[in-house]
Parts: structure tokens; sequence; C-alpha cells
């Protein structure tokens, strides 16, 4: 008899509790321009083992224009977050723009952190070399036209930020001509390292990855959940 009240003390102790995850939170994962959700799995089903509750969202990025297109992400976040306390962001080149239109006309009240990928935070050079080309009107659709380097483009007409955010970049390319001919300094082949900066960052961090492909590097997807859990990336380097 004693021993059957020792056996479940045995076996903890020979099989400890695994660690506590966090407690859930809603990580909301907003994919950029002429991707769909597809391209944010990788991401979405790391945060997932990280017991956070995802939303991977969809949207039609060569459709509309950018402020079109804040506003019909913003009633989709709305939708599906009604019960969430803590939402957080991962977005990706576009979307990372309009998160900063969202928080600049429709705030989300309870945005905890952000996390940025190769964002055009200051536009792109790509856009002020070939904008006007009619193949490129064709793929990349109106919010495409608004993403130049000029004083009136979008992103710099929103101006700095005031929410909790981090930007992880890329300095490696695949699109040889983007990076020789029309973007200058490092760059991820379609956003120079310059432009992802943006006044108010908590992080910013230059990895050795591609523009198409940042948001599937294990090194970047562990950066994203070292800051989304403590506000800062794993090496705590800025």
């Amino acid at each position: 008899m004693l021993l059957l009240l020792f056996i479940p003390l045995l076996l903890a102790m020979t099989h400890p509790a695994p660690a506590q995850l966090p407690t859930q939170e809603t990580v909301v994962l907003i994919h950029g321009l002429a991707r769909t959700p597809d391209s944010m799995n990788k991401m979405e089903h790391s945060l997932k083992k990280q017991n956070y509750r995802v939303i991977n969202l969809g949207y039609d990025s060569r459709e509309h224009d950018i402020e079109t297109l804040a506003k019909g992400v913003r009633a989709k976040i709305d939708a599906q977050t009604k019960d969430a306390e803590k939402i957080h962001i991962v977005a990706h080149s576009l979307g990372c723009i309009l998160v900063r239109q969202i928080q600049a006309t429709d705030p989300i009240e309870n945005l905890e952190r952000v996390v940025m990928l190769s964002p055009p935070n200051q536009g792109s050079e790509i856009v002020d070399e070939i904008g006007h080309w009619w193949l490129f009107k064709k793929i990349n659709g109106p919010a495409g036209q608004q993403l130049g380097t000029d004083s009136g483009s979008v992103p710099n007409q929103l101006g700095s930020i005031d929410f909790e955010c981090a930007v992880i970049t890329g300095d490696r390319s695949i699109n040889w001509i983007n990076s020789l001919a029309l973007v200058p300094g490092k760059d991820d082949g379609k956003v120079s390292v310059k432009s992802a900066k943006i006044e108010g960052l908590a992080a910013f961090k230059v990895a050795h990855v591609t523009h198409t492909f940042i948001m599937k590097n294990k090194a970047v997807i562990e950066d994203v959940v070292s800051f989304l859990q403590s506000g800062h990336f794993k090496d705590k380097a800025q």
C-alpha cells in the first residue's frame, strides 16, 4: 500500500512537467504585396507551437489603394479578434504599411507588439524607377503606385510610429537587376536597409535574407517569437 502511494511521486520526479507555454495571445499575420496567406504559413505554424492563437489574414493586395486595403484589413481584424485581450501583428512588406495606416487612422486599442519584416517604411526606390511601367502597374496594382520614396508617398506621409514595434530587414538579394541598378546601398532585392528604418522603433535588425523569403527564415522566426514574448530579439541586438 505504501508503495502505491509513492508511485505518483516517483513518476513526477522521473518525468518532470513540461515547461509552461505563455498565456494564449492573438497574433495577426498580414502578408505583402502580390502575395497570399500561404507565404506566412511557416510563421503561422511556428507561432502556434508557442501557444499563440494565430489569424493569418488574406486581402486583395493588388486590387485597391492603401487606404482602402487598410480599412478592409482593419475590419477583418476586428471581426476575428473580438475576444482578444492582446493583439500582436507580424506583417511583411506592404502589410507593414497597412499597419501604420490603420494605427494612424483607426487604431487598434489593444495592440501590443508589432514585428515588421522588410517594410518599405520610407518607400521603395524601385517604385521611383519603374512604377510607371505598364507591367509594374499590372502586377502590383494601385497600392504599388503609392510606395515611392518621394515626400508625397503614403509611407512618408504617415510619419513616426507610436506603438511598440521591431523591424527585421534583409541584406541578401536574388533580384540582381534591382539591387545593382535600382536600389542604392544594402538591400534585400526590393527594399533598402535604410528605407526599412523609421523613427520610434523598439528594435532593428538586419538578417542575411531576401525580401521574398524573410518570413520563412528560421532565425527570423526565432527573433519574431522573442520580440513578441519579451520586447527584444533573442540576442538583444538593436
